[in-house]
């Protein structure tokens, strides 16, 4: 066991900070999806570990319907703000079953990891309509490439706020009300790659595609603290009452990084995986 389980407050008090923080999923994702399930406005997404809805909101118009289910209060209540012709839930993705009815397309994107993987593919696999597709979309939409190419203005300092959070927090990540483990995917106990997981769920595949390459963006002081506070493991309650002196010190460690507040990130690529119901 790896010790860790889930528990709501993994990104307590984070949902307003994701949305300012991370960088939009660019219309490429919706354009490449469209174009390699055939999506016509017809079935039902479902989109699961929604946060406040980024990638839901992106796809629905290429559904009839559209489901968003996030195991965070704060993030669907973010959602719902955004959008109410959503049918989103507080609802773990443990919990998926027939009575969520039956979905042309389900989608993770940045969650999958977060989950009990082997488990959570089974339960998908049994609500997808024949013809339908599991879809993995690997992102990093809060910073983009450290030390990548020159650009236009000083990039964010993330190297340096990795330690100042490690100062406030410790060296050890947390995640929620526990401590991450050591692996890219804490949400189970595998050593499973995704791959393995999804073909022993009975999917076949992946067709695997690539939305890039990232182009830069530029990002001012707000936006990066921002997106380290959009975190698992520097969320807003992990800081407690901290949290002010915490903020103070980042935005003094941004404005001498870059006096005018602003910096510029080269977005990565974005990988996604189509995977379907094995016959």
């Amino acid at each position: 066991m790896n010790g860790w389980q889930w528990a709501e407050t993994l990104y307590a008090g984070a949902a307003p900070y994701y949305l300012a923080g991370r960088v939009p999923y660019p219309a490429a994702i919706a354009d490449t999806l469209r174009d390699e399930l055939g999506l016509d406005g017809t079935g039902r997404l479902l989109d699961v570990g929604c946060g406040p809805g980024s990638l839901t909101l992106l796809l629905a118009p290429l559904f009839a319907a559209a489901t968003g289910i996030d195991g965070s209060a704060g993030m669907i209540a973010a959602a719902r703000s955004r959008a109410g012709d959503i049918d989103w839930r507080v609802m773990r993705a443990e919990d998926v079953g027939p009575a969520l009815g039956w979905f042309r397309a389900v989608t993770f994107a940045q969650s999958f990891h977060w989950l009990d993987r082997p488990r959570v593919a089974g339960l998908v696999r049994d609500v997808l309509e024949p013809a339908g597709a599991c879809v993995l979309v690997y992102a990093t939409t809060h910073e983009g490439l450290r030390g990548a190419r020159p650009l236009p203005l000083p990039g964010p300092p993330r190297d340096e706020i990795d330690r100042l959070i490690a100062a406030y927090l410790g060296t050890t990540r947390r995640a929620g009300m526990g401590i991450r483990p050591d692996s890219e995917r804490p949400g189970d106990d595998t050593v499973l790659a995704d791959d393995e997981v999804m073909a022993r769920a009975g999917f076949a595949g992946p067709a695997r595609l690539t939305v890039g390459p990232g182009q830069a963006v530029e990002r001012d002081e707000d936006a990066i603290v921002a997106s380290v506070f959009s975190l698992s493991y520097a969320a807003p309650s992990l800081f407690g009452a901290r949290k002010r002196d915490f903020e103070h010190d980042l935005r003094a460690l941004l404005r001498r990084a870059s006096p005018s507040g602003r910096f510029s990130e080269e977005l990565r690529d974005i990988r996604i995986e189509v995977w379907r119901p094995a016959p």
